[in-house]
């Protein structure tokens, strides 16, 4: 397993960045719902734990935390994926930082 771990700055509350996240977690699931199965998100405040199957053979989980100016993103990532650990990473931020705008 690869690690990732990503920080992203933000500027709303902590309830808004919340609720963005969460609207984006769907949005994937039916974007990507050929790719993405059995997906799984549980909040406990602004904390999100979350697990998904990439392309039915790849498992992916991590946690996302809420801070009062960041979101912090950690999770695992499947071996096969570690190749493209940059890309991931780069593709993430830039959505996270365009949504928390």
């Amino acid at each position: 397993m690869a690690k990732i771990s990503i920080v992203v700055p933000h500027h709303l509350t902590q309830d808004e960045a919340v609720g963005r996240i969460k609207k984006l977690l769907g949005e994937v699931k039916s974007q990507f719902a050929d790719k993405i199965s059995e997906l799984h998100e549980e909040w406990n405040g602004s904390v999100g734990k979350f697990s998904f199957s990439a392309m039915k053979k790849f498992s992916v989980s991590g946690t996302l935390t809420v801070k009062p100016s960041s979101v912090e993103l950690a999770g695992d990532l499947p071996f096969a994926a570690s190749f493209f650990k940059g890309k991931i990473e780069s593709i993430i931020r830039e959505r996270a930082e365009t949504l928390l705008a």
